[in-house]
This record gives C-alpha cells, structure tokens and sequence, in this order.
C-alpha cells in the first residue's frame, strides 16, 4: 500500500468552522511562493489552485507545480460546491497555449496538468484550446507527460475527442459526487453524461497510446452521500473503464458554498479504498486532503492503494 508522507500544521479554509485534527496541512513561509506567482501572474496564466482556494496549494506551490486553469477564470456554471467566479467569460485568450507551455518549460516541470472552468458558451465548450495547449506543450518540451482535468463539454463526445487526439497521457473527469445529490451539487451536471465522456475517452485514448492511456475520475466525500451509493459510483466507474480513482474530503471554500454534511474520518477513506480496489481500479488515491490532481505525478505511477 502506498503512502505519501503526512503533512503538518493547520489551515482554516475561507472560514470561521472548526476542523478536525486529522485535516491538517503543512506550514509555508508566504516569500517560499513569491517568484512562482509572480512568473505566474507575468505569463498572464491562471491556476485553479487559487481560484477554487485548494487546500494544497502552498504545498504544491512551495514544490514547483500548480495545475493550470484554461478558458479564463469565469466559468458558466454555479456548482455548489465550488468557489471560482460564474458569470458571463470573456473572449478565449489566442496566446493562452503558448504561454501556458512557456510557462511549464519555466517551472522545469515534468508532468504538466491542465484544467479549465466549464465553458457553455462555446460551440466546442473550449475542446479546441484545451487541444492546442497539450499540443503546444509538446512543442516545447516534447519529453513532459500532460494530463487533462476536462468538463463534460455538454456531452459533445467530439469535443472529448479533440482533448484525446491531442496525446494526453491521463484524462480526468471528476463525477464530484453520487447522482441524487447532483441537483444541489452539480446542477448543470449530469451524471450518466459524466459516464459516456469517461467512456468515449477512454476507447479512443487506448486505441491511441494503448495501455499507457489511463482515464481518472474523483469524489467528494462528505456531502451528504451515504456508503451504498458510494459503491454504486464507484461500479459504474469500472463499468466504463476508469482506471484511476480519487476520494477526497468535500472543505467548504468560502461562506458562499455548500456546507459540509460530515468530515469522514482517515479509517473510513482507507477502508473505501480497499473496497474500490476490490472492484478494479488500478490505483486509488483517498485522504482527507486528496485531491484530483495533486500528486498527479506519483498516482499516475502507482499500482495500488495510496493513502494521504
């Protein structure tokens, strides 16, 4: 079973809730972080580290990885749970995948991630700048891996086709949560269209990388959900081939969101574990403080239970 080491110290999230003890996080001089925001802000890119006030970013920040948030910082839609601004976007950036791969080859990275906020307005919902972002990392820096956090692009199973064709070596669609609490979760969501982007991607993301093509998806626990329709999730993603699954702590962001229903405690998270593995999934990552692309590097490596 693998284990990522602990972290230390106390975070309290946007606000005044107490947490409880095991949901700590490492302590971070804010100077440790100033030259990578600055090179973050001079390329004109966004992380969703920060616009969705993840719980890891000084950690991730302090090690020289963020993932990247593309399509701009205002998404279309409203979900419950998440605190990036929703509103109408402004116009795509045609400089956006260049700078972003300049941006990956200033960082030394070696595996890149890349997301976006959901873009109803789009014809294509952004499939097409996700696609040239990977791309032109490649360019740049043809021997660091891309992994890809996508929306559901509305079910445009053509859209999810230009991400896959691009070469990403792990594509990642969080279903968030269980189906009934979708309409206070994810209201614009749906989860049976969540199932047939994972599925669509992974049929052409093997038929083009073969085995080395793994797909990704990822809950919340701690919404409200309850363990059977946890094992219900967790079936219906094997069913369509997910190879990698992610179990997180739902924290809420900011006053604005959804309360937390209950924080599972660290016992509860190894044991799904151990029940998902049991189903098929090549790698389960599951803590607390998991999330889908932290330590997007070494879970895409493991075979097996990974605990945080």
């Amino acid at each position: 079973m693998g284990r990522f080491p602990k972290k230390s110290g106390r975070e309290v999230l946007g606000t005044h809730e107490r947490l409880p003890a095991w949901i700590a996080k490492e302590k971070t001089s804010l100077s440790q972080l100033h030259d990578l925001k600055v090179g973050l802000r001079e390329s004109h890119s966004h992380t969703v580290c920060e616009e969705a006030r993840c719980p890891n970013r000084t950690h991730c920040f302090s090690h020289g990885t963020a993932t990247f948030l593309l399509l701009g910082d205002v998404c279309t839609r409203a979900c419950g749970f998440c605190s990036i601004k929703n509103g109408r976007p402004s116009l795509l950036d045609p400089h956006e995948p260049e700078d972003t791969a300049s941006r990956v080859e200033a960082m030394g990275l070696r595996y890149a991630v890349l997301t976006s906020v959901n873009r109803d307005d789009l014809p294509d919902g952004g499939s097409a700048q996700f696609a040239e972002t990977v791309r032109a990392i490649h360019r740049r820096c043809p021997t660091v891996s891309v992994e890809v956090l996508i929306p559901d692009f509305m079910g445009d199973l053509d859209a999810v086709a230009n991400v896959v064709h691009a070469g990403p070596v792990v594509l990642n669609h969080n279903v968030e949560t269980v189906p009934r609490l979708y309409p206070v979760v994810r209201p614009a969501g749906r989860f049976e269209r969540s199932l047939s982007v994972l599925q669509k991607a992974k049929h052409l993301g093997r038929n083009l990388l073969g085995n080395d093509f793994k797909t990704k998806s990822g809950l919340m626990l701690g919404l409200g959900e309850n363990q059977q329709e946890l094992l219900e999730v967790f079936r219906s993603l094997r069913s369509v081939g997910v190879d990698i699954l992610t179990l997180g702590q739902y924290l809420r962001p900011t006053r604005y969101q959804l309360p937390v229903a209950r924080y599972v405690p660290p016992a509860e998270f190894e044991s799904l574990a151990k029940t998902a593995k049991s189903l098929g999934f090549s790698t389960v990552y599951a803590g607390p403080l998991v999330r889908s692309s932290f330590n997007a590097f070494e879970v895409s490596q493991q075979d097996g239970i990974v605990i945080l």
